[in-house]
């Protein structure tokens, strides 16, 4: 008997979630189709990791996947994670494999960690066959799994900003989406980072619940997308002027945002974010689709110790972050070859 030769890979991906300031709804397809949306983001160092692996030919069992839950299962279309059923159907996935999923972040917590583990197992599906894929690629086909595959309610800028990575501003309009990393001094970045605080506030929620519902007010909903795409331009030229005023702009901005649908935000949240501001505070958003998750918060340096202790009093959980600036990486690729007899 001849022995079974079996190429064992192991790919490692790593992707960061991202924090939205000024944009986001314009990131709709149904919005931006017809009026254009942008969006202005950057990646921090909080992230996804996706280990897969091919899975030895002995068990009974075709694939294993492991997050919250596990699953063992002999075909694809068995699998209950609906992004990696989906990626593995967009990947034509043949033999067994097994996925590991672990992350810095809760997930439905805002700061697109969904796409940023469909992000994470495209671009190991990508390697596992060999294939240097381009940052554009990458995030075609996960916004092409997400909306088109899987079909939720999402927006665009998550999957985006997960496979660029830096500190951009995302223009969205029919022929797709066009990244324009911002050329701010290190300095400037720096200034910025200092003044945010990021809180989870043990909310999670369901994102495309509330972004249906967001969708459903576009129509009567015009004027203020439309005073939100404008932000961003207005918060662009602060960044290089007046940080103040950029953390003026982000209550505005949320105030705005709070429109657009009453699931936005809850009592507890909003709470949450008036003790902030009187404790200080001077701007900030919940981010992601709203519901729960994190919020930002915009204060002076030192004002942060006395905020901190105002928001961990009502339960919140202070998350310190940085900036940073690589998106999507595969950290680490092996290959064994092991024979079976």
């Amino acid at each position: 008997m001849h022995p079974l030769l079996f190429l064992f890979i192991m790919i490692i991906t790593r992707t960061p979630f991202r924090i939205s300031f000024f944009g986001g709804g314009t990131d709709y397809p149904q919005w931006y189709d017809k009026h254009g949306g942008q969006v202005l983001s950057t990646t921090i160092n909080k992230y996804c990791y996706i280990l897969l692996r091919n899975l030895p030919p002995f068990f009974r069992f075709d694939h294993v996947i492991r997050y919250s839950e596990r699953e063992e299962v002999k075909w694809v279309s068995e699998i209950k994670h609906p992004s990696v059923r989906a990626c593995f159907v967009y990947a034509g996935v043949k033999g067994g494999l097994e996925v590991v999923h672990t992350g810095d972040i809760p997930a439905k917590s805002g700061i697109g960690s969904s796409s940023a583990f469909t992000v994470g197992l495209l671009h190991a599906l990508y390697g596992l066959q060999g294939n240097i894929v381009t940052k554009r690629k990458l995030a075609d086909a996960a916004l092409h799994v997400e909306q088109h595959i899987i079909e939720e309610c999402v927006g665009s800028q998550d999957q985006v900003a997960c496979v660029f990575g830096g500190f951009n501003k995302i223009e969205f309009n029919k022929q797709g989406f066009y990244v324009k990393p911002l050329t701010l001094k290190e300095e400037r970045l720096k200034l910025l980072e200092g003044h945010l605080m990021l809180f989870f506030t043990g909310f999670s929620r369901q994102a495309s619940e509330i972004a249906k519902s967001q969708v459903q007010n576009f129509k009567v909903k015009n004027a203020t997308l439309k005073s939100i795409h404008d932000m961003v331009d207005e918060a662009i030229g602060y960044l290089n002027t007046d940080i103040i005023s950029f953390g003026k702009l982000l209550h505005e901005s949320w105030e705005l945002k709070k429109n657009l649908s009453s699931k936005i935000s809850t009592d507890e949240i909003d709470n949450m974010y008036n003790i902030a501001l009187r404790k200080g505070a001077i701007g900030g958003k919940l981010l992601g689709a709203g519901g729960g998750g994190f919020l930002l918060i915009f204060a002076e340096p030192k004002k942060h110790k006395i905020v901190e202790k105002a928001l961990v009093k009502q339960g919140a959980v202070y998350v310190p972050f940085d900036f940073e600036s690589l998106g999507s990486q595969i950290i680490h690729y092996s290959t064994i070859d092991n024979n079976y007899d």
